[in-house]
């Protein structure tokens, strides 16, 4: 980024809002952000000089209260990132009603609650960047995905509609679709040698993500080298999604 910034993430003591977190810190950022739990705050509190504050995401007046806060603690809001999600690997009828909810609420719902919170704020000031993130499988049917990818493919429809509302008020927004990436909220999946190789080998580059890899497109996506792209997902998924790779000999 070309200047300093004030950026809001929500989510930030996940393993990619953290390591969006750093790295914006690194460059002479202002950052600050919500998350859910007060354990992993004060962690991330104590290698990181950031504010951070106690949100329930799915709580539409929390959130309303953190950006209201947020904005008149700070000269403008540049950049919102909502790093915030669940992971559900069932199929459709393996999965009960309140599973379902559950995790309609953690995904799309408390996405929906940000963009409306941040879009009242971020429309006055005519200026603005929002970034949300979806899932490789929104992009191609992967199996047991059923619940997660209406979800985040509803985040992908929800930012190109943003997108063409606000931009006649110079704002921007934008989605990333990962595959599975290595971080704690993946740890289920990938915990066991057996489940990680299985993951890798799911992937055309032999590999999963890494949180660097997905925090390093965003950091870009809120740069002013990208104040040209809005309403698009980009995908980083290690080719899941578009390729399948030639057999090996």
């Amino acid at each position: 980024m070309s200047e300093n910034k004030t950026i809001v993430i929500g989510g930030i003591t996940g393993g990619i809002g953290s390591a969006l977190a750093r790295k914006l810190v690194a460059e002479g950022h202002t950052v600050q952000g919500f998350a859910r739990s007060a354990e992993r705050i004060d962690a991330l509190k104590e290698k990181l000089d950031v504010q951070i504050s106690t949100v329930d995401a799915t709580n539409p007046e929390e959130v309303d209260a953190y950006f209201d806060s947020a904005s008149e603690s700070a000269d403008q809001i540049d950049a919102y990132v909502h790093a915030i999600g669940s992971i559900f690997l069932k199929p459709a009828h393996l999965t009960s009603p309140e599973d379902w909810q559950n995790v309609i609420m953690a995904n799309l719902n408390s996405a929906f609650y940000a963009l409306r919170a941040c879009t009242k704020i971020m429309q006055k000031q005519r200026a603005g960047s929002c970034l949300f993130f979806s899932t490789a499988a929104a992009q191609t049917g992967i199996a047991n995905h059923e619940a997660i990818a209406a979800a985040k493919g509803g985040i992908e429809a929800m930012i190109r509609s943003a997108a063409a509302t606000y931009s006649s008020k110079g704002l921007r927004f934008n989605a990333i679709a990962p595959s599975l990436t290595d971080t704690p909220l993946a740890k289920p999946v990938i915990g066991s040698e057996q489940g990680l190789e299985i993951s890798k080998r799911m992937h055309p580059l032999g590999e999963i993500g890494d949180a660097n890899d997905i925090a390093s497109l965003a950091n870009w996506l809120l740069s002013d080298d990208a104040k040209f792209v809005t309403g698009q997902t980009f995908v980083a998924d290690g080719g899941i999604s578009t390729i399948v790779p030639k057999p090996k000999a």
